[in-house]
């Protein structure tokens, strides 16, 4: 518990962006958030409740947040059970923008993990949506099928599916980050498994390998050249 401590009291972790960092988020604590009955694993933090954060958000059945707008916008994927607010129900699969000045009620009735990225987006993004990740994959690389999620002049985001032991390279400018949805793979050697959370810098390569299962991830690139703290 002193990691989670350390957290609470500076509302730092995985700050400097410059550095490779690997979290696997099974091995994290879960701390309370201002709700009951909705917990959290912090991968990175910038701030105090209201942060740039990266962050695995556990609702129990029937819990809720208070309502809330995103100042400075809320990206999602729901990662297992069905996210709910008052824009739609979102089952296990599901990529959601909310971008800045967008309000909303999140709950579960029945119960719900989702990865949450806040304060991540452009000032002036008014684009909200939610897409099925499983939806428009292409091949990208033998063995290696991609969709675009969303794409602007700051960012990509995109999922994998890669087939055991498919290889994927990524090299491009401003860092690159990514979640292990399912399955497994090497990466700089390390082992990254489902809940496994990378961040590269600006000009490092990936390059993976996935294990015998395979493996399904979300994927963000470009974002990091504009890494800024709430105002």
């Amino acid at each position: 518990m002193g990691d989670s401590n350390k957290v609470q009291e500076n509302m730092e972790l995985h700050s400097d962006f410059s550095q490779r960092v690997l979290v696997h988020s099974a091995d994290r604590p879960w701390q309370h958030s201002p709700s009951a009955g909705v917990d959290r694993r912090m991968l990175e933090r910038i701030g105090e409740e209201v942060a740039r954060a990266t962050t695995i958000v556990r609702f129990a059945p029937g819990h809720s947040f208070s309502p809330h707008t995103h100042s400075g916008g809320e990206e999602y994927v729901v990662l297992e059970g069905v996210f709910q607010d008052e824009h739609g129900d979102y089952p296990a699969g599901n990529y959601v923008r909310n971008p800045p000045t967008s309000r909303h009620t999140p709950r579960s009735d029945a119960g719900c993990t989702i990865l949450v990225k806040l304060w991540q987006f452009d000032p002036d993004d008014r684009t909200q949506f939610s897409k099925d990740m499983s939806e428009g994959l292409a091949p990208f690389s033998d063995g290696v099928r991609s969709a675009v999620l969303h794409r602007d002049a700051r960012e990509t985001v995109r999922n994998f599916e890669l087939d055991p032991g498919a290889a994927l390279q990524v090299d491009e400018l401003g860092g690159i980050e990514v979640f292990v949805l399912s399955g497994d793979l090497m990466e700089g050697g390390e082992s990254l498994r489902q809940g496994s959370w990378l961040r590269l810098p600006e000009k490092q390569l990936f390059a993976a390998q996935a294990g015998q299962g395979g493996a399904k991830l979300w994927m963000k690139t470009g974002h990091l050249r504009f890494v800024t703290a709430p105002s």
